[in-house]
Protein backbone atom coordinates (compact mmCIF):
# COMPACT_ATOMS: atom_id res chain seq x y z
CA UNK A 1 0.00 0.00 0.00
CA UNK A 2 1.37 3.40 -0.98
CA UNK A 3 1.67 6.24 1.53
CA UNK A 4 1.69 9.99 1.06
CA UNK A 5 2.29 12.68 3.67
CA UNK A 6 2.17 16.07 1.92
CA UNK A 7 0.80 19.35 3.24
CA UNK A 8 0.34 22.63 1.36
CA UNK A 9 -0.83 25.60 3.43
CA UNK A 10 -1.23 29.30 2.83
CA UNK A 11 -1.99 31.52 5.79
CA UNK A 12 -0.79 34.27 8.13
CA UNK A 13 1.68 33.92 10.98
CA UNK A 14 -0.04 33.96 14.36
CA UNK A 15 3.11 34.86 16.31
CA UNK A 16 6.69 35.96 15.79
CA UNK A 17 8.94 33.12 14.60
CA UNK A 18 11.03 31.62 17.43
CA UNK A 19 14.56 30.72 16.34
CA UNK A 20 16.73 28.35 18.38
CA UNK A 21 19.69 26.09 17.73
CA UNK A 22 20.18 22.38 18.36
CA UNK A 23 23.36 21.25 20.15
CA UNK A 24 24.73 20.53 16.64
CA UNK A 25 24.20 24.26 15.85
CA UNK A 26 21.40 23.44 13.38
CA UNK A 27 18.91 26.33 13.27
CA UNK A 28 15.28 25.53 14.15
CA UNK A 29 12.39 27.95 13.77
CA UNK A 30 8.87 27.46 15.08
CA UNK A 31 5.85 29.54 14.14
CA UNK A 32 2.09 29.26 13.91
CA UNK A 33 -0.11 29.73 10.85
CA UNK A 34 -3.75 30.72 10.75
CA UNK A 35 -5.61 29.46 7.70
CA UNK A 36 -8.95 31.23 7.25
CA UNK A 37 -11.99 29.88 5.43
CA UNK A 38 -15.01 31.91 4.37
CA UNK A 39 -18.07 30.02 3.21
CA UNK A 40 -21.79 30.46 2.55
CA UNK A 41 -24.16 28.78 5.02
CA UNK A 42 -27.43 27.12 3.98
CA UNK A 43 -29.39 30.15 5.17
CA UNK A 44 -27.31 32.40 2.87
CA UNK A 45 -25.24 34.06 5.56
CA UNK A 46 -21.48 34.11 5.49
CA UNK A 47 -19.62 31.77 7.81
CA UNK A 48 -15.99 32.06 8.87
CA UNK A 49 -13.63 29.59 10.48
CA UNK A 50 -9.93 29.53 11.22
CA UNK A 51 -7.53 26.62 11.51
CA UNK A 52 -4.41 27.17 13.60
CA UNK A 53 -1.37 25.06 12.75
CA UNK A 54 2.02 24.80 14.46
CA UNK A 55 4.98 24.67 12.05
CA UNK A 56 8.64 23.77 12.46
CA UNK A 57 11.55 24.20 10.03
CA UNK A 58 15.25 23.33 10.21
CA UNK A 59 18.43 24.56 8.51
CA UNK A 60 19.33 27.71 6.62
CA UNK A 61 15.73 28.24 5.54
CA UNK A 62 14.77 28.50 9.21
CA UNK A 63 17.11 31.48 9.57
CA UNK A 64 15.65 33.09 6.44
CA UNK A 65 12.09 32.75 7.75
CA UNK A 66 13.14 34.16 11.12
CA UNK A 67 14.82 37.15 9.45
CA UNK A 68 12.18 38.16 6.91
CA UNK A 69 8.78 37.08 8.30
CA UNK A 70 6.88 38.54 11.23
CA UNK A 71 3.53 38.08 12.94
CA UNK A 72 0.66 38.70 10.54
CA UNK A 73 2.67 38.13 7.36
CA UNK A 74 1.27 35.71 4.77
CA UNK A 75 3.34 32.63 3.99
CA UNK A 76 2.97 29.58 1.77
CA UNK A 77 4.47 26.39 3.23
CA UNK A 78 4.97 22.90 1.90
CA UNK A 79 5.83 20.00 4.13
CA UNK A 80 4.61 16.94 5.95
CA UNK A 81 2.63 16.16 9.09
CA UNK A 82 4.57 15.09 12.15
CA UNK A 83 3.01 13.61 15.29
CA UNK A 84 4.81 14.45 18.56
CA UNK A 85 4.09 12.76 21.92
CA UNK A 86 5.53 13.58 25.34
CA UNK A 87 4.75 13.37 29.02
CA UNK A 88 3.88 16.64 30.75
CA UNK A 89 5.30 17.66 34.13
CA UNK A 90 2.04 16.64 35.81
CA UNK A 91 2.45 13.11 34.40
CA UNK A 92 -0.25 13.36 31.74
CA UNK A 93 0.43 12.24 28.20
CA UNK A 94 0.37 15.03 25.63
CA UNK A 95 0.46 15.00 21.83
CA UNK A 96 0.49 17.47 18.98
CA UNK A 97 0.23 17.27 15.23
CA UNK A 98 2.43 19.85 13.49
CA UNK A 99 3.74 20.61 10.02
CA UNK A 100 7.41 19.88 9.37
CA UNK A 101 8.09 22.55 6.73
CA UNK A 102 10.34 21.48 3.88
CA UNK A 103 9.84 24.47 1.58
CA UNK A 104 8.19 27.88 1.67
CA UNK A 105 7.44 30.97 -0.42
CA UNK A 106 7.00 34.54 0.68
CA UNK A 107 3.65 36.07 -0.26
CA UNK A 108 2.86 39.75 -0.62
CA UNK A 109 0.13 41.40 1.37
CA UNK A 110 -1.38 42.70 -1.86
CA UNK A 111 -0.19 46.27 -1.38
CA UNK A 112 3.12 45.81 -3.16
CA UNK A 113 4.94 45.37 0.15
CA UNK A 114 7.80 43.04 0.82
CA UNK A 115 10.54 45.47 -0.24
CA UNK A 116 12.74 44.30 2.64
CA UNK A 117 12.56 40.68 1.52
CA UNK A 118 15.33 39.14 -0.55
CA UNK A 119 14.97 39.29 -4.31
CA UNK A 120 15.59 36.25 -6.41
CA UNK A 121 19.31 35.63 -6.73
CA UNK A 122 19.11 35.55 -10.52
CA UNK A 123 16.63 38.42 -11.00
CA UNK A 124 19.22 40.57 -12.82
CA UNK A 125 20.57 37.80 -15.04
CA UNK A 126 19.38 37.56 -18.65
CA UNK A 127 17.45 34.48 -19.62
CA UNK A 128 19.86 31.88 -21.04
CA UNK A 129 19.26 30.42 -24.49
CA UNK A 130 17.57 27.05 -24.60
CA UNK A 131 19.46 23.80 -25.17
CA UNK A 132 19.44 24.30 -28.96
CA UNK A 133 20.99 27.79 -28.80
CA UNK A 134 17.76 29.64 -29.66
CA UNK A 135 17.45 33.17 -28.27
CA UNK A 136 15.01 33.87 -25.43
CA UNK A 137 11.36 34.15 -26.53
CA UNK A 138 11.22 37.94 -26.08
CA UNK A 139 14.03 38.39 -28.68
CA UNK A 140 12.04 36.82 -31.52
CA UNK A 141 11.11 39.67 -33.92
CA UNK A 142 7.52 38.63 -34.72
Amino acid sequence: MANLNKVLLMGNLTREPQLSYLPSQTPVVEFGLAINRVYRKQDGTEGKESCFVDCQMFGKRAEVVNKYVKKGDPLFVEGRLKFDQWQAQDGSKRSRLRVFVENFEFLSRGGGGGADRPASADADLPEPPDAFGSPPADDIPF
